[in-house]
């Protein structure tokens, strides 16, 4: 009976080493896989990962979540002016797709802008000499803003003829003697549209109104 019993223990210890070395796996026997070296072979630098103490953990936890990205604060802005059949096909386009109270198509009066004038000059070069002379005298000029007074320069550009013409005076006294005072643009009347809190859904919305506001930049008020 003894002989027996150790026979069986023998048997069993010998089937229990098959099994979990998983020589009986041909006969559907075997331990359950507890390593996954798939996933393993999918780590990326596995020794880089280390604990934190409780102390860099209690740190990141206090942290402050980072700010959302501030939006840009909503700005003035106007473009014009527009004459009357422009103004007409701009008001449609506004009350279409703008919302009320976001805009205004105000009655404006652009001044005229009379110029301390040079000019015209027979060729590029001549106009370019006559840059080099203004350097050398120190007096200082700007491009033209109407450009069938081209070739030619403006020495300055004033609201009123009379301001040019006081301006005109000073350059006569530091050799400058071909200057006159001219009106470069008349007065203009018209719209002025007007955008007096334009945030980032309103600068969305006015690609789809190009076409009316016929090539006028919008700027800053």
């Amino acid at each position: 009976m003894l002989r027996l019993l150790v026979l069986a223990l023998l048997l069993a210890n010998a089937g229990y080493f098959a099994w979990t070395h998983g020589l009986l796996a041909d006969y559907g026997f075997s331990p359950a896989v507890q390593a996954e070296p798939q996933r393993l072979a999918q780590q990326i630098r596995p020794e880089a990962m280390r604990l934190l103490t409780s102390a860099e953990a209690r740190q990141i936890e206090n942290e402050p979540s980072p700010a959302p990205a501030a939006q840009a604060a909503p700005e003035c802005l106007q473009a014009g002016l527009f004459s009357p059949e422009q103004s007409s096909a701009l008001r449609a386009g506004l009350e279409s797709s703008f919302p009320i109270g976001s805009w205004t198509l105000e009655s404006s009066v652009e001044p005229g802008r009379w110029i301390v004038y040079m000019g015209k000059y027979s060729s590029e070069d001549a106009l370019n000499k006559k840059r080099t002379e203004l350097r050398g005298l120190g007096v200082s000029f700007e491009a033209l803003v109407n450009p069938a007074l081209g070739p030619g320069l403006s020495l300055g550009h004033y609201t009123s003829q009379a301001e040019a013409e006081r301006e005109l005076a000073k350059v006569a006294t530091r050799g400058v003697r071909t200057a006159k005072v001219v009106l470069e643009r008349p007065e203009a009347r018209g719209q002025l549209l007007k955008l007096p809190a334009a945030d980032a859904a309103l600068k969305a919305k006015l690609e789809a109104l190009k076409p009316q506001l016929a090539g006028k930049p919008l700027q800053p008020c």
